[in-house]
Order: C-alpha cells, then structure tokens, then sequence
C-alpha cells in the first residue's frame, strides 16, 4: 500500500484522490503519517490525543513544545482542546451561578439545578473520552463552533497586510 506524502491519504492509481499528488513523482511512502512518530516514541495520534489529556494545559504545551507545534493536526488539537476545556469552564460557570439562583427561590429547584449541574458534567466527561479515543485513532472530530475556531488558528500565521487593513 502506498500512502501520499503530503497528506497521509491512501493512494490508488496515479494520483492521490485526497490532494491530487502524482504518486510517481517519489510523493508516496509505506506508513501513513499519523502512525509516523513525531519524536521517539509519540505518534502524530499520540501527540494529538494527549492534548485533551489535561485540558488546556496540555493544550499549551503541545502549542509551545517543537516538533509538535509545527504539525497542523497537534496545533489543531491543541487548540480544539483550549477552547473545549474553555467552553466547560463557562458553562460550568453558567449552571453554577443559575444553581445558586434558584436555591436562593426554593431548596428543590435548587437541586434539580445541581441535578443538571452533575448531568452537564458528565456529558463533558463523554465528550472528553470520546475526543481522545477517535483522536488517538487518527480520526478528526471537528466539535462545533470550537472545531472551525480551532481550524483558522491551527492554519497558520495569516497573510500579511499594508497598513489600510488589505491583504498584501
């Protein structure tokens, strides 16, 4: 099997069907570049799964850390994972202080505010193991509103622009 070099895609016949590569020109090798290790011992995958191992932490310092900051799919992930572990901390923030509100009005609507308090919570709980195990596997789960966010950061430096704001 011969996967493109510039993409990682599977390539049958003369062109890569993902990015369109001529497989011919020497633009294809044997293993697919998210099994191909980033640094000794971490996969592309592996880097890209351990951003959401700790939220936003983890997140910056795959950000900060070479070689992995110089990878499209680790910087996506890493952002992807900052602004998840962002949005948690607003909605938690959000059910908190409407908890807080309606236990002040009456002890049951109170709980049942903290009921949802703790079903939020674990729905974050999913969305956080599943992020991690389809992204070890190399599949990109783009989350909505954050995935495209984390898209336009993780493409790269923008163009330059003269001084009325117009690109170069």
């Amino acid at each position: 099997m011969a996967y493109c070099a510039k993409c990682g895609a599977l390539v049958e016949g003369q062109f890569c069907q993902n990015c369109g590569t001529p497989a011919g020109s020497g633009a294809t090798y044997s293993q697919p570049q998210s099994a191909a290790p980033i640094a000794p011992g971490l996969t592309i995958n592996g880097a890209s799964a351990l951003c959401y191992l700790f939220g936003f932490i983890t997140g910056i310092i795959f950000l900060v850390l070479a070689p992995y900051n110089q990878d499209r799919r680790v910087r996506f992930h890493a952002f992807q994972s900052i602004f998840l572990n962002v949005a948690v901390i607003a909605v938690h923030i959000g059910v908190t202080a409407l908890s807080l509100m309606f236990q002040a009005v009456s002890f049951s609507l109170g709980l049942m505010m903290s009921s949802l308090h703790l079903l939020v919570s674990f729905g974050f709980f999913l969305v956080w193991l599943y992020m991690m195990w389809k992204t070890s596997q190399g599949v990109k789960v783009v989350l909505p509103i954050i995935g495209p966010m984390a898209e336009r950061q993780s493409s790269g430096p923008a163009a330059p622009s003269d001084t009325m704001g117009r690109a170069a």
